[in-house]
């Protein structure tokens, strides 16, 4: 079973505020590491450059590559395939939802983020 409080999380997300915001959420676990990424282009390069992560947290709608590509692109990369991903959006819209996770998704949680939720959420992704 995995220490959630050491987990490393990547944050993939273009606006800024969002991804404070998530930061400061996931700080609720002791010594996370929080990588951030702007688009899914910069999140691979994070992803294959060495560094291990044990979550991704995506948003949908991004410059350069959006977040269901992203996660078709983990899913079919040996090496990335089993990180657990949670899709974060405004997009309330149900086949946004269905899609995303059809490509492999682990979760989807809309925005605004109840932080509480969120928590929760993680943590039955990483309790395995």
């Amino acid at each position: 079973m995995m220490n959630v409080d050491n987990a490393r999380f990547l944050i993939v997300e273009d606006s800024p505020t969002m991804r404070q915001l998530i930061s400061f959420s996931l700080k609720r676990f002791r010594n996370a590491k929080i990588i951030e990424a702007v688009d899914g282009l910069d999140a691979l390069r994070k992803l294959t450059g060495g560094d291990k992560i044990d979550l991704i947290l995506t948003d949908i709608n991004m410059p350069v590559m959006d977040g269901l590509k992203l996660v078709s692109m983990v899913r079919h990369n040996a090496s990335l395939k089993n990180i657990p991903i949670i899709i974060i959006t405004t997009e309330g819209a149900e086949e946004d939802r269905e899609r995303g996770l059809a490509l492999g998704a682990n979760a989807y949680i809309a925005k605004p983020i109840q932080s509480s939720h969120l928590i929760k959420t993680i943590s039955e992704l990483l309790a395995v």
